[in-house]
Order: C-alpha cells, then sequence, then structure tokens
C-alpha cells in the first residue's frame, strides 16, 4: 500500500487555497454539521438532495481534496468520487482512465503514452500535479488514494457516493474497495444506514458490490427501460440516470418498485449545472441531482 510522505499531505491540507470564499486552512477541519438521516436521497420535506460532483468541481481541481473541502465550505455534505487502480494496485481518486487531461503527467513521464491509471504505479502517481490545469492556484494538488479521500471526507463530516469506474480494466476491484472501506472504518452501521452509496455504470459490478455487503446501499448508473426496472430491484436501491434521458412518468416507475432494501427505489440524476434544468428535473420527480456547481443548484431547488 502506497503512504504518502506525512509531510507532504500535511503541506497539502494547510496550503490549499478557497480563492471563491476567501477561507483558510484550519477552517477545513470543521464541515457543515455532522451527518445526520439516513442515506437516502428522498427528502422528507421533497427535496432534492445535491451532491457534489467530483467535489466543488466547477471551482476546483475534480476529485481532490480540494475540491471536497471547498464543497464542504459551500456547505454541502454529499461529494461523489470516482476510483480506479494503479499499476501496484493501489486504488485512487481519478475519473478519467488516462491521467492525461488532469494531471501532469505528460511532462513528467513523457515517454509513457497512453498515460494509463493501470500503468502507472501509486508512487509515480504521487509526482505527479493534479491542480495547475485547473488553475495556477492549485498547483502541487495530487492525486488522492482513496484511503487519503475517505480520511478527508471523514474529517469534513461529509458523506460520500462512491463510484466504481471502469470495472472491466480491474478484476476484483469491488471486493478491494469494500476492504478500503472497512479499514477507514466506512462500514460500521452508522456510515452504511447514513453516509455511503456505491455505485457504477456496469450492473454487474454493482451486483458484485451488492453480494460482498449486501447492506450497502448501491446504485446503477443509467437508464434501463421501464420494462427492466425489476431485474435491477434485486440488487440495487437506486437508478441514476443523465438527465436528458427521464421523464416524469418514468421517475415514478422508479419509484414504483422496492429496491433490495426493501423500500422505495430513488433516481439521482446528472451532470446538472444550471437553474432551469435543475428545476426541470425537480418537477419530474427525481431524489437527488449531482452537478459541477451545486451551490448554482442549492439557489435554484433547495438542498434538503
Amino acid at each position: 500500500m502506497y503512504v504518502r510522505p506525512a509531510a507532504a499531505t500535511a503541506a497539502a491540507f494547510l496550503g490549499f487555497t478557497l480563492t471563491l470564499l476567501g477561507g483558510t486552512a484550519s477552517s477545513a477541519a470543521t464541515g457543515p454539521g455532522s451527518a445526520t438521516g439516513p442515506a437516502t436521497g428522498r427528502a422528507a420535506v421533497g427535496g432534492p438532495v445535491v451532491y457534489a460532483h467530483r467535489g466543488a468541481s466547477a471551482y476546483a481541481p475534480e476529485n481532490t481534496l480540494d475540491a471536497i473541502d471547498l464543497a464542504m465550505r459551500l456547505g454541502f455534505d454529499w461529494v461523489e468520487n470516482d476510483v480506479q487502480r494503479t499499476k501496484d494496485g493501489e486504488l485512487v481518486v481519478v475519473h478519467d482512465d488516462t491521467l492525461a487531461r488532469t494531471t501532469d503527467v505528460e511532462q513528467v513521464f513523457p515517454d509513457r503514452k497512453p498515460w494509463k491509471v493501470k500503468d502507472f504505479t501509486a508512487a509515480e502517481i504521487a509526482l505527479l500535479d493534479a491542480g495547475s490545469w485547473f488553475g495556477e492556484e492549485y498547483a502541487g494538488a495530487f492525486v488522492p488514494t482513496l484511503r487519503e479521500y475517505l480520511d478527508r471526507v471523514q474529517r469534513n463530516r461529509q458523506r460520500l457516493l462512491l463510484e466504481i469506474k471502469k470495472p472491466e480494466l480491474y478484476p476484483g476491484i469491488e471486493e478491494q474497495t469494500v476492504k478500503v472501506l472497512g479499514e477507514a472504518g466506512w462500514l460500521d452501521e452508522r456510515h452504511v444506514t447514513q453516509r455511503l452509496v456505491v455505485q457504477s455504470f456496469s450492473a454487474d459490478s454493482v451486483r458484485a458490490v451488492h453480494a460482498v455487503r449486501p447492506d450497502l446501499v448501491t446504485a446503477f448508473l443509467g437508464t434501463p427501460t421501464v420494462a427492466d426496472l425489476p431485474r435491477y430491484a434485486e440488487f440495487t436501491d437506486r437508478i441514476n440516470p443523465w438527465h436528458t434521458t427521464i421523464t416524469a412518468d418514468w421517475v415514478a416507475a422508479v419509484h414504483g418498485l422496492q429496491g433490495a432494501h426493501g423500500k422505495a427505489m430513488e433516481v439521482d440524476t446528472w451532470i446538472v449545472d444550471d437553474a432551469a434544468t435543475a428545476r426541470k428535473v425537480k418537477a419530474m420527480g427525481v431524489d437527488g441531482i449531482i452537478t459541477n456547481a451545486p451551490d448554482v443548484i442549492r439557489d435554484a431547488v433547495g438542498d434538503f
């Protein structure tokens, strides 16, 4: 297991810049309050819950600790991330299966094209700058390991929508992810029932997570036909679709089924970054909205 030098981790934590809010590093240890209530998007007062996609990624480099710190400072409990695996078996938080878009890997390792995550060790990835591409104020941000990310979410008293990315590239990643969650203290009753959802575009991956830990809340990313929904309800609790693919009738069909835990299935739609679309999907009855700009969506529809 790769362990980042303590000094580097501390420096990264103390040095992040919250340019939008003028915040300070010392405030990052205090979140919006302890997370309470079930790990469910359905708000008691008609909600939708707002999820900060890859952190507050409209304003900070995606999937970095800076992005989830900023989401916390903006007042958001729920953050979303993406998990992949390195050459030497470490789970890291990064969206693309290549490091080229969101790091300086092409400069640091010019001869390693196409710069796939699975072709680099955790120690090599730790050398990369994952912030400068977004803005010079984020120079030195790094690609966090899943354990580092979990520890920061915990420190911020946030909740996590964790996506297993490209599981077909990483055999056994479901079991490994569950193992790391357990090692980080995320599989006790409070986390499982209130603070954690695991999702994937792969139905087989979601099914595998459910088989390993049937108590976990899971979500399938996609828009199955109404006829196929009962099959998904056997192993998942939520169907999370792209916002352009849904109607109010489809959302109602999902709500009409009981998921793997015997409760009405839910719908968290993505990626919605503007107020008009947020109001449109709220009117359809969605339970949650996943967004790069959580403050914009909260202003449009509220966050409960």
